[in-house]
């Protein structure tokens, strides 16, 4: 029996049996119950500077092929956010770089392809709010150019200079006004980026919220969505029973999902009160966790598709345990668990990041990022990634 050594935080080792890969198969028609996409990351050139503050040097090889295997288990493909390291290391040519390319593979593949908009490609560190409103509109109108959807992320120079909810619903109306195809507005909570304590007016989710469905109320044909990333499955699901009709919730609770996104349909997951008389019983995902992956959750979602909800949760329920690893505070490094597990399965050749950001965890969260993809059967290879892994363990001094 093949074995994966562990390593726990005061240096101890232990063995635990290495799991056969899962025998999940691609889908062979649309996956119809939900819309899921994973948030891709960016496999830099291994021999590359990619030092803090230089310019990322990308593979687009890898990082492409990457997105091509995520389509083919049916899913569709968040770019260019922050898990490609947008205000952590991906700079903005390279951001702009990456959204063309990844819009043309979509186009080649057949794949549903959706891009941040930021104002991050403007370096002053405080600009008005016309100025924001302009950047944002840049990057708008190179998106919708490329053919990709557009995900209005939350822009920390907007964080900085507004000084009421009127603010942001000044500038969240003229760029709504100047999008000519539905956008994805996103949330992003603190855990995820402390620059932006206090978005939407107000630290308190309650508040918040109100002037995010005003902003929606006042432009429900430019919305196509909201992907709510705080953390909190309460106000997502209050949130969603909100929202105008034709508009949809993404999940973004890399802490939640598998309530959020069974709901209705998978009666024993754990998730908060709804309203049952509520037409909004679930929601769907843009999800980093997804891209740690996507066999699974692409086969969760085929069982949904199935009628199959208790087979929905047999797949998909382990996995919250190794996104919660992955998303530990600082929830901002999950980036690296996502990067590491992508160098364990085969989809890149060398545990390297962006701005060295492969070094922001410690062998011993590595090591429980492994046991649990191992108990999760995210491991699409585990020889490969048991042979990867124990690699790494002896080139740091442990006997694996």
């Amino acid at each position: 029996m093949t074995t994966l050594t562990l390593l726990a935080a005061d240096g101890a080792v232990a063995e635990t049996p290495l799991l056969e890969a899962p025998q999940y198969t691609r889908p062979r028609v649309p996956l119809r119950s939900r819309t899921a996409y994973a948030a891709a990351h960016v496999v830099p050139v291994a021999w590359g500077d990619n030092t803090p503050g230089e310019p990322a040097q990308i593979d687009w090889d890898a990082t492409l092929a990457f997105r091509r295997s995520v389509y083919s288990w049916g899913l569709g493909v968040a770019d260019a956010m922050d898990t490609a390291q947008r205000n952590m290391g991906l700079d903005a040519a390279a951001t702009r770089e990456l959204i063309a390319r990844s819009a043309e593979v979509a186009r080649e593949e057949g794949g549903e392809v959706v891009v941040g908009v930021n104002t991050d490609h403007v370096e002053a560190d405080h600009l008005t709010l016309d100025e924001i409103i302009a950047a944002y509109l840049e990057q708008l109108h190179f998106t919708e150019e490329q053919g990709a959807g557009p995900v209005i992320m939350a822009s920390r120079h907007l964080a900085r200079t507004a000084a009421s909810a009127e603010d942001y619903r000044r500038v969240y109306r003229a760029v709504l006004q100047g999008a000519t195809t539905p956008v994805v507005l996103h949330w992003l909570g603190t855990a995820f980026d402390p620059q932006l304590a206090g978005y939407f007016g107000s630290t308190d989710w309650r508040a918040a919220s109100e002037v995010l469905l005003q902003i929606i109320g006042e432009s429900p044909d430019k919305v196509a969505g909201v992907k709510m990333s705080l953390l909190d499955a309460a106000s997502e699901v209050a949130v969603r029973e909100r929202l105008p009709e034709g508009v949809r919730m993404f999940t973004g609770d890399d802490f939640n999902y598998v309530g959020l996104i069974g709901g209705a349909d998978v009666p024993d997951a754990v998730q908060p009160p709804r309203d049952p008389a509520s037409p909004r019983q679930h929601s769907d995902a843009l999800l980093g966790a997804f891209a740690t992956l996507a066999p699974v959750a692409s086969a969760a979602i085929q069982a949904l598709d199935a009628g199959d909800p208790d087979r929905y949760l047999q797949i998909l329920g382990p996995t919250e345990a190794l996104s919660r690893q992955v998303f530990a505070a600082p929830t901002f490094y999950y980036k690296t668990g996502v990067a590491f597990l992508s160098w364990l399965n085969g989809h890149q050749g060398a545990f390297q990041m962006v701005g060295g950001l492969h070094a922001a965890r410690s062998l011993p969260h590595l090591s429980r990022i492994v046991e649990l993809a191992n108990a999760a059967h995210a491991l699409e290879r585990p020889e490969l990634a048991a042979e990867r892994w124990h690699g790494m363990l002896r080139l740091n001094g442990v006997d694996a």
